[in-house]
């Protein structure tokens, strides 16, 4: 066999490789059914705020947890937690998606995504806004 085919089956590999390792960490749309079924795998849950429930939010005990419930597309509701503040206009939001695990009987969420109503565009779609927990270090 040529060094050149040697060469092109060694780049095939490690494409393979490449593309499978992309596949393997890629999360889909899900439900808080099949968190709940895998505990400790990241999941883009889609759903809607239950307004009915309360929003914890207090900065003065702790700025860092925010923790609501959450209605997903198949109409179940679960306490989410988040490590961060309350985003802005978060009640207003038309559909929120969660990126995160099921961990500890509830959702621990590390970003959110909003889905919020155009404030100067009447009548067009809103747009979707990001929320990630982030640490801080001192």
């Amino acid at each position: 066999m040529k060094k050149t085919h040697i060469l092109a089956i060694i780049v095939i590999a490690l494409a393979i490789g490449a593309i499978m390792t992309t596949v393997s960490d890629s999360s889909t749309y899900s439900n808080f059914k099949e968190a709940i079924e895998n505990p400790g795998t990241e999941y883009h849950v889609v759903g809607q705020l239950d307004k009915e429930s309360e929003l914890m939010y207090d900065p003065e005990v702790d700025a860092n947890l925010f923790a609501f419930n959450m209605i997903d597309n198949n109409g179940d509701n679960h306490r989410v937690h988040f490590a961060g503040s309350k985003p802005q206009d978060f009640e207003r939001s038309e559909q929120i998606v969660l990126v995160g695990k099921y961990e500890n009987d509830m959702f621990q969420a590390s970003t959110i995504l909003m889905k919020c109503p155009s404030k100067y565009n009447e009548g067009q779609e809103g747009e979707m806004q990001e929320f990630t927990a982030k640490t801080a270090s001192f």
